[in-house]
């Protein structure tokens, strides 16, 4: 999908948190929290064109196995026609549903859950249900690793997941358009 294709959807779905897709720097800082001789199952929410997507089919295992989860109808479309991978399983849904989507295929809990989700453009009790979810999803020592960019919010997503999770940290990427917050939470 082209970065002008990328500018339409961003401005039609309230659900995409920004303009451009995620930088090589961006991407190799979040993916740099995990562990991949030790990764069975990634969730991803809301992977847009496949940037971070592409990524992670790169060095997972040929036995791991990746779960999308995209909310866009053309993003999911796009995912669906130019990643032919069998690792990768796209799913047209909402990242609440994680325990219904795991369920569905045979899985109980995820190694990683990386999320590009706008935390800052959902209503509480949606931001809420999500990121309890991830955590009851996630496998004992598991990471939930979200990436939110500066102009969403000045840091609001800490407080929200030091509620749910025992251990929370938070990096920066500016070599990044807009510059990104990484956080890092561990069950």
């Amino acid at each position: 999908m082209s970065t002008l294709s990328y500018v339409r959807n961003f401005f039609s779905d309230k659900y995409i948190a920004s303009i451009t897709p995620t930088s090589d720097f961006g991407v190799r800082k979040v993916c740099g929290k995990i562990d991949f001789s030790r990764c069975g199952l990634i969730v991803e929410y809301g992977p847009g064109t496949g940037v971070f997507t592409n990524y992670l089919l790169g060095k997972m295992g040929l036995d791991s196995l990746l779960i999308t989860i995209e909310r866009n109808a053309n993003f999911v479309e796009v995912l669906r026609r130019k990643i032919g991978d069998p690792r990768l399983i796209v799913v047209n849904g909402c990242a609440s549903n994680i325990h219904d989507i795991l369920e569905e295929f045979g899985k109980t809990s995820a190694d990683y859950v990386i999320s590009g989700i706008p935390f800052s453009f959902l209503p509480d009790h949606l931001k809420d249900r999500i990121l309890r979810n991830s955590f009851s999803a996630l496998r004992p020592g598991g990471k939930f690793l979200a990436y939110q960019t500066f102009y969403q919010s000045n840091n609001h997503l800490k407080f929200h997941l030091e509620r749910i999770f025992p251990s929370v940290l938070v990096e920066y990427e500016m070599l990044n358009l807009p510059p990104l917050r990484i956080y890092e939470a561990r069950k």
